[in-house]
């Protein structure tokens, strides 16, 4: 796969994310989108992600570019980000959690506030 290819990709499946989001409260909807990827994609995507918004990040929605501020950058301090507990930062004994690429059992929709 191509380079291009790739970035098309991932510009298609955060903009999936973000069109699911957008069925949900207008309040919860960045953060519904950042605690999404900050659990499911792994440092590498996300590394694509912040290098094609860093360069404009054509293609994306709208509400994926203002879930980026709450999206953690791979780079940035493990449990920075939002949807990413200390147990991101630990892991498990075993070597299970999310340290080890497993997923929170936690729904990624954000609960209403009231």
């Amino acid at each position: 796969m191509s380079h291009d290819q790739g970035l098309e990709k991932l510009i298609r499946m955060a903009n999936q994310i973000a069109t699911f989001f957008m069925s949900q409260p207008e309040n919860v909807r960045a953060e519904g989108v950042a605690t999404h990827i900050n659990k499911f994609w792994e440092p590498r995507m996300r590394w694509h992600l912040f290098e094609h918004l860093d360069n404009g990040g054509e293609g994306l929605l709208p509400l994926v570019i203002k879930a980026s501020v709450l999206i953690r950058r791979p780079d940035a301090k493990a449990g920075s980000g939002v949807g990413i507990g200390e147990d991101a930062e630990e892991g498990a004994p075993g070597g299970k959690g999310p340290a080890s690429g497993e997923s929170l059992s936690e729904p990624s929709i954000p609960e209403v506030r009231a």
